[in-house]
């Protein structure tokens, strides 16, 4: 489990948190090691998100108008 979430690929990040639900759904964790994991997961939901959208913001058309000029549009 890596502490600094910023070193972590989105990818990593999802693949964690998706080990945590499925650990968290089974009920085979003690009370307190299902908060820290519930808090883990908590972060890398936020950071997977934060991710997304940056990637969002990222993702543009570029669209050649009639007068040759180009305009940027964001993907919806």
């Amino acid at each position: 489990m890596t502490d600094d979430l910023s070193s972590l690929s989105f990818e990593d990040a999802l693949n964690e948190l998706e080990k945590i639900v499925h650990n968290l759904e089974t009920g085979q964790q003690k009370l307190e090691e299902a908060i820290v994991s519930y808090e883990r997961g908590a972060q890398l939901r936020r950071y997977c998100e934060k991710k997304l959208n940056e990637a969002e913001a990222r993702v543009q058309i570029i669209v050649k108008k009639d007068d040759a000029s180009l305009v940027t549009e964001t993907l919806e």
